[in-house]
């Protein structure tokens, strides 16, 4: 097989919000990729650090304001409550295909190769630190670094 023959080596995925769709979206994408054999990275940034946020990954709720995918108006989706229902509804769903929470799924997309980089501006942005970070968490990268580490032929990236 030829190093330019358009396979994908690489998968970087960009993960800028924690809600539970995004993040489940990206992690089924990376899992799906190590079972797939090829390389993945995921680079949390802005609002996405909260999905490997000790005191936070665990908290994450479905986004029901400006989600044309929940099939309700706005104003109804930004009722006292109804972010809450919605989360609680798609967690039972979730826990009904037997797909796990964030932290076992971290570490299973850990234990199978997937890096994890936490964007070094937004971890100064919001005063965190590594020590607030998962555990699993491969380092704190810039931009420029994440760039670099998907630099090569057949990779792609991602922005979820």
């Amino acid at each position: 097989m030829s190093e330019h023959d358009g396979s994908i080596r690489k998968m970087m995925i960009i993960l800028s919000k924690a809600t539970l769709e995004n993040v489940y979206a990206a992690f089924v994408l990376a899992n799906g990729a190590r079972m797939e054999g090829i390389e993945a990275e995921i680079f949390f940034t802005f609002f996405g650090l909260e999905a490997i946020h000790k005191e936070k990954l665990e908290h994450l709720h479905i986004a029901t304001v400006g989600n044309p995918a929940m099939h309700m108006p706005t104003m109804l989706g930004g009722l006292p409550g109804m972010e809450a229902i919605a989360t609680a509804m798609m967690k039972r769903e979730m826990e009904r295909v037997d797909m796990p929470d964030v932290h076992e799924f971290l570490d299973i997309l850990s234990a199978s190769g997937v890096k994890l980089w936490a964007c070094k501006l937004a971890m100064d942005m919001f005063h965190y630190t590594k020590d607030d970070l998962y555990a699993g968490v491969d380092g704190v990268l810039t931009v420029g670094d994440f760039y670099q580490q998907g630099s090569g032929h057949g990779t792609h990236m991602l922005f979820v």
